[in-house]
């Protein structure tokens, strides 16, 4: 991995080393420098996850991804400095009903540190982690933005091994407005690189994903997270306030998306096409 490249693209001069607080600064600044965004999927081209594909994507200014290219890109980055990462995946269960069971279509990592076991997460859109969090279950801990904590959930039967082959399944929740909602749960069975180039084609071909269909981009920084879907512009910040505006036109979006954002979209028609599709149907959401 072209280490150099990724420290100066999140804005680090120094090489760090692998303790605590450089997962922190690292995770930090990594989800304030290089936004969650689908533009690809809605354009209808490939995602590569191998480690080109991600820096020539992920470490050029003006462009970001979904979870696997920003989790794996972590990932790399981490271990190029000495980290001991193992690659987790995880069921979303942000806005799910309970009943429903969803795939395990979120990426997400295990960083094993002296002081003990931690979770991190750069890529899950408006709630992304931006702190690690300790693999400690019923603790509530801060981050920059919202409190976390993690639940155990019972035993799941996902990873394979001697005995029952059960394992701990943990739920990840955030404290949002005072209630405390599950954003989604895994188990600490490793996943390899072909676990996520299954997801990944799964949600760029499947009719009923939601990055085939709608806009969605996120941001967060010191003070604030940016989020938007279609033509719903959200400034979220600590203190529970939210400034909520619906963007007008295509101008009005790209001038968002490149200045909140920091994502210059690609030039093409057929794109343009899809993002206007998105803010019409956005539209007409109450």
């Amino acid at each position: 991995m072209d280490l150099d490249r990724y420290l100066r693209r999140i804005g680090l001069e120094e090489r760090p080393a692998p303790d605590l607080a450089t997962l922190a600064r690292l995770q930090a600044l990594h989800v304030a420098a290089i936004p969650f965004e689908n533009l690809s999927a809605l354009a209808g081209e490939p995602i590569g996850l191998d480690l080109a594909s991600l820096e020539a994507k992920l470490l050029a200014p003006g462009r970001g991804g979904w979870c696997f290219e920003h989790n794996l890109l972590f990932a790399h980055a981490l271990e190029a400095i000495g980290f001991a990462v193992r690659r987790l995946a995880a069921r979303v269960r942000w806005n799910v009903p309970d009943h429903v069971t969803t795939p395990r279509s979120h990426m997400l990592l295990l960083v094993s540190l002296p002081g003990g076991d931690h979770i991190a997460d750069v890529g899950f859109g408006g709630l992304t982690l931006t702190a690690p969090l300790r693999l400690a279950a019923d603790l509530e801990q801060s981050t920059p933005h919202e409190p976390h904590r993690l639940r155990t959930q019972g035993q799941g039967r996902d990873r394979p091994g001697p005995g029952p082959g059960q394992a701990p399944v943990y739920g990840l929740e955030a404290k949002i407005a005072g209630e405390w909602r599950e954003l989604y749960r895994f188990d600490l069975a490793e996943q390899l690189q072909p676990d996520y180039e299954v997801s990944n084609w799964y949600l760029l071909t499947n009719p009923g994903s939601q990055f085939l269909s709608n806009l969605i981009a996120a941001r967060a920084e010191p003070g604030a997270r940016h989020a938007l879907r279609n033509a719903r512009y959200s400034i979220h910040r600590p203190d529970g306030t939210t400034e909520r505006r619906l963007l007008e036109d295509l101008a009005e979006l790209k001038r968002v998306l490149a200045e909140s954002f920091h994502i210059r979209v690609p030039a093409g028609a057929g794109l343009d096409a899809r993002l206007e599709r998105c803010m019409r149907q956005e539209a007409k959401v109450p």
